[in-house]
């Protein structure tokens, strides 16, 4: 399914697919010590850093296809926006795009 959906995924599809490459991007280890759910944010749960952030996106970009403009979508983001962003919002973006 790595390129463009042809089924709208539901939410819990869509949470268990961005857990997945949360795992990748920050590594088993560190995932297995936190509990993620939809509500974690990106930079006080996770902790996740820039360079993190920019390799999930592309994840998420890769895996949804052209459908999803996620990084255009975080782009239109402020700063304190950026900082607060739950995965509950990207689902939601998510979601809404398909």
């Amino acid at each position: 399914m790595d390129q463009l959906i042809q089924d709208k995924l539901s939410k819990e599809e869509i949470f268990e697919t961005l857990h997945q490459f949360i795992t990748e991007v920050i590594g088993e280890e560190f995932v297995e010590e936190m509990d993620i759910t939809p509500s974690s944010s990106f930079t006080k749960d996770l902790e996740m850093d820039s360079i993190e952030i920019v390799a999930f996106s592309e994840k998420v970009k890769n895996h949804f296809g052209s459908n999803i403009d996620f990084t255009g979508w975080l782009s239109n983001m402020d700063l304190d926006e950026i900082i607060q962003l739950k995965l509950e919002n990207i689902i939601n973006y998510i979601q809404e795009c398909q």
